[in-house]
């Protein structure tokens, strides 16, 4: 398995300026556990693109942290892997490779009511999301490494960007804040999908400028001991897997996630999903 595999196709940026959605749990936290975030909002659910449905990403997210920890006898130690304690890093704050995803955004849905409503929302925005996406597959690249709203000295999270292959900018246009939905305008797969829960009060009304597409792969806040802070050292992980070829990936679905419930496979569970074009 190559983790470094470089590749040269086209692709444009998955970001839009503004904070992070947070909303990638600690494998370690309890059922049912909820989390107070942005202002004052307790969010229950999120609306997630599924990642862990694939074995090669799974593969190298495991081999990126035992890189780090130093697990991984078939290959040379690391430099800094003698300093770990110094930087702030335990095994704690990796990602699991079995809830790999993409967050659009975090829901309220605080009974069963809810629930069922969110469930007949995301039904109804399904023509107009494949509208959006031309009827046609989506294809990302994960690729890099950065950094979530600081500095690699003081990194709470580090994540890897999203790309989408390809270039055409359907998902770079589908994140972007276009026109009130009162007016007449192309409807776009993010703001479709975001605007439909915001409508209702299951969602933030600043959840489209919070989006910023990544895939989490360290994150401070899942480590045990809270004593060590909230930050750790990112620069000497950053020097060495800053230019990681993660790979690309079909966009199938998106689920209504529940926080911090999971599925014999390891994934959030699933309240409902919206299949996305596959051919």
């Amino acid at each position: 398995m190559d983790l470094f595999k470089n590749s040269s196709k086209q692709s444009s940026s998955l970001q839009i300026r503004g904070g992070s959605s947070t909303s990638h749990p600690s494998p370690h936290v309890s059922k049912g556990k909820q989390i107070v975030q942005g202002h004052g909002e307790v969010f229950t659910h999120f609306i997630s693109l599924p990642l862990a449905i694939y074995p090669e990403l799974k593969q190298k997210v495991e081999a990126f942290r035992n890189y780090i920890l130093g697990d991984n006898n078939d290959r040379k130690p690391l430099k800094f892997q003698s300093t770990l304690d110094e930087m702030g890093i335990e095994k704690s704050m990796f990602i699991s490779p079995n809830s790999l995803h993409l967050s659009v955004v975090m829901l309220k849905l605080e009974n069963k009511e809810a629930v069922d409503a969110a469930q007949d929302i995301l039904k109804s925005v399904s023509a107009s999301v494949r509208h959006a996406l031309d009827n046609r597959p989506v294809f990302i690249r994960l690729k890099g490494l950065d950094c979530m709203n600081g500095s690699l000295d003081k990194t709470r999270v580090l994540y890897a960007p999203v790309e989408e292959v390809g270039g055409d900018g359907r998902l770079l246009r589908a994140c972007s804040i276009l026109l009130s939905r009162r007016a007449y305008f192309y409807a776009c797969l993010f703001d479709i999908i975001i605007d439909a829960f915001v409508n209702v009060g299951f969602a933030g009304k600043d959840a489209k400028s919070r989006l910023k597409l990544h895939v989490t792969m360290m994150n401070a806040t899942y480590r045990r001991d809270k004593s060590k802070g909230m930050t750790f050292d990112g620069r000497e992980i950053h020097k060495e897997f800053g230019r990681t070829d993660w790979g690309e990936y079909l966009i199938r679905e998106a689920q209504i996630s529940k926080r911090f419930w999971y599925d014999a496979n390891g994934y959030f569970h699933c309240c409902g999903s919206l299949p996305f074009p596959h051919k």
